[in-house]
This record gives C-alpha cells, structure tokens and sequence, in this order.
C-alpha cells in the first residue's frame, strides 16, 4: 500500500466530511432528538414514564445516532459516486490495491460515527434534563463498545453501498433500517422482551442489539444488559464478517 495516497485519500474525505457534516448529523440525529424529547423529557416530566427512563434511554440513543451516521457517511457517498458521478473511478487509479480504498472510506465512515456519538451525547443530556445517571467507571469498557459501534456502521456502510442500487434507497431504509432500528434494543434492554420467546432469540441476529447493550452495559450497569464481554465479541465478529463482505462487494463493484 501506498501510505502516502492512502493519506491523501483519506485528507481529501475529511474535507468534503466536514462541509457535509452538520447537514449529515442533522439529518441523523433528527428522529432521535425527538424521540428523547417526547419520551424522556415530556412522558417523564408528565409522570407517564419514571424518571429512571431517561437513563435507560440514552445509551441506546447514542448507539442507533452512532450506527446511523456510520452507514450514512459511507453508503451514500459510495452509491453517488459508482451509480452518477463516477468520481470513484479516478480514486480506483490511485497506486494501491483496491482494497485500500475501500478500507479508507471505513476509517473515514469510523471517524465520522464517533463524532456523532461525541455529539449526541451532551446533546440528548441537554434535551431530556436533570435526572440522567450515567455511570463512566468502566472506560476502557465504554470506548471498546464505541470503537467497535463505529466499525459496525461503516463496514455495513460498505456492503450496503456496493449492493444496493440508487433506487432501492427507500428500501433500504423502510426494510433495512426501519426494523433494525425497532428490533435493535435501542429504546428498551433486550431482556423486556422476554414475554416473547421467539422474538427474543430472533433479534439476536440484529446487531445493533450488542451495540445498545454494550452501552448499557459500560453506562447505566443498574439496569439489566448483556454483559460486556458478549456484546464485545459478538460486535467483533459482525464488524469481521461485514469488513469481508464488503471488500468483496466493494472490489466486484470497482471491476466492473
């Protein structure tokens, strides 16, 4: 690989990232920031929720912004420019494997997740008021979820952007997204679901189910979570396998 391209490329993404940053984390951040507002500022503060909601909330808020804009920064860009700009094909003659761009739009799509969730976090505190408890004692714990979080989104960035064509877009959306986000523990721990066996098991497929737990796991540890070392070996093996898989769909895309 050529390090200095690799730089370059990955210089060149960080511009165009930061003018379509603030658009891209409004757009992501949207439907959660109202999502926080009803049910954990006006249902608490109403007495139809208990206050402990809100911190029960947040963790899974903070992994579906994460996981939002990760897939966002990386799939949409790529299906602009494979399907209408064709910008792709000057970066494919760039003197390095293939791969290696592919790997950079990741790291790209990484960085951009972890700064959705530096963000989300002040500002879904702010929104939902005093009565958050957050605990930060397991660091490591808590950074190790959010890398792994940001690699999740990217990678599934990735295979979604070389796979789904301009226009099956609201598809993915509607099919992908839609059910990933509701059946992904974001607004409840996956043990409330244990009145429904079957779904219980069937959502363990979904892996934004190991990125909310994980949250709560090195967050709110009052509540009930799967533990940390599950969700973190679980999320290694999906970040793996989505890394694979869009390496080949990403080269297969590029080559023909």
């Amino acid at each position: 690989m050529n390090l200095k391209t690799f730089l370059a490329l990955l210089s060149r993404d960080a511009r165009v990232a930061r003018r379509n940053f603030v658009p891209l984390l409004i757009q992501v951040l949207l439907q959660p920031m109202l999502f926080v507002f009803i049910f954990g500022r006006v249902m608490t503060s109403s007495g139809f929720l208990p206050n402990e909601y809100k911190s029960l909330l947040l963790p899974g808020i903070i992994a579906i912004s994460m996981v939002l804009c990760g897939i966002q920064a990386v799939a949409m860009p790529l299906i602009t420019e494979f399907q209408f700009t064709k910008e792709i094909e000057d970066r494919l003659l760039a003197p390095m494997a293939i791969e290696w761009l592919a790997v950079e739009k990741v790291l790209a799509g990484v960085i951009q997740s972890l700064a959705a969730g530096l963000v989300v976090i002040p500002a879904a505190w702010l929104i939902m008021g005093s009565g958050v408890d957050l605990s930060l004692h397991r660091p490591l714990v808590f950074a190790l979820i959010a890398l792994q979080a940001s690699l999740l989104a990217a990678t599934a960035g990735l295979t979604l952007g070389c796979t789904v064509g301009p226009t099956q877009i609201g598809l993915l959306f509607t099919l992908v997204l839609g059910p990933m986000i509701f059946f992904g523990c974001t607004y409840y721990p996956w043990s409330a679901l244990q009145n429904f066996p079957l779904l219980q098991k069937v959502v363990l497929i979904n892996p934004l189910v190991y990125a909310c737990e994980g949250f709560r796991s090195a967050l709110v540890p009052q509540f009930p979570h799967l533990s940390s070392g599950v969700t973190l070996s679980v999320l290694s093996v999906f970040d793996l396998a989505l890394m694979l898989l869009g390496l080949r769909q990403f080269r297969r895309k590029a080559i023909t």
